[in-house]
C-alpha cells in the first residue's frame, strides 16, 4: 500500500469518526471538532487523489471542503430557538 493510499484511508477514518461520533451523540453539528474532522477527511482524500485522480471523487471532496466551513459558520450564528 502506498503512502497516498494510507493518507486517503486516514481521511476516510476522519469522515467516519465524525459521522459515528455525531450519531452516538458525542459530537454535535455545532462542535468545531466535527467540522475539523470533516475538513481533514476531505483534505487527506484530495491529497490521495493527486496520485490516483478520479474526477467524481475530486468534485465530491472539493464540495465537502467548501460546504463544511459554511455549515459550521451557519450553525454558530443560528439564533437559539430558531428552527
Amino acid at each position: 500500500m502506498s503512502v497516498p493510499d494510507i493518507v486517503g484511508l486516514v481521511g476516510v477514518a476522519a469522515y467516519l469518526s465524525a459521522y459515528g461520533l455525531l450519531q452516538i451523540g458525542i459530537l454535535k453539528v455545532e462542535d468545531l471538532r466535527y467540522a475539523l474532522l470533516n475538513a481533514l477527511g476531505a483534505l487527506l482524500i484530495l491529497y490521495s487523489l493527486i496520485f490516483d485522480f478520479n474526477l467524481a471523487s475530486f468534485v465530491t471532496q472539493a464540495a465537502w471542503l467548501v460546504l463544511t466551513p459554511l455549515g459550521y459558520i451557519r450553525s454558530r450564528i443560528r439564533k437559539p430557538g430558531a428552527a
